[in-house]
């Protein structure tokens, strides 16, 4: 007798979370790099924060710090900064990215729920 499971991995968050992060991109704004991402949330107009897994720990904590004073939700996504910046739509690496308008994309509901 044979069993088949159906393999599940976390690989799929990852996948839902980059796949809605590109429809942000194209159909709503966000600010990326640290010091844009930082003044978006002073100002108040950020309404999610992703930060890579390499970012250092000084400034995944300063995000953290801003996010919990602005009740800005701050998330990290699961892959370096090269793998974010693919994720943006963009040929360079990216650190941070402060979403201000989602646009189309249900990214802060899928958040949400995890």
């Amino acid at each position: 007798f044979f069993f088949f499971f159906k393999k599940t991995s976390k690989k799929n968050s990852g996948d839902s979370l980059t796949s809605r992060l590109q429809l942000c991109m194209k159909s709503g704004k966000a600010a990326l790099g640290f010091k844009s991402t930082l003044k978006t949330i002073r100002d108040g107009s950020a309404q999610l924060v992703i930060f890579s897994t390499n970012t250092p720990a000084l400034r995944k904590s300063q995000l953290e710090y801003y996010g919990v004073l602005s009740g800005v939700k701050v998330i990290q996504f699961p892959g370096d900064n090269n793998a974010l910046g693919t994720a943006c739509g963009k040929l360079y690496r990216v650190g941070s990215l402060a979403v201000t308008n989602v646009g189309d994309s249900d990214i802060l509901s899928v958040v949400q729920q995890e």
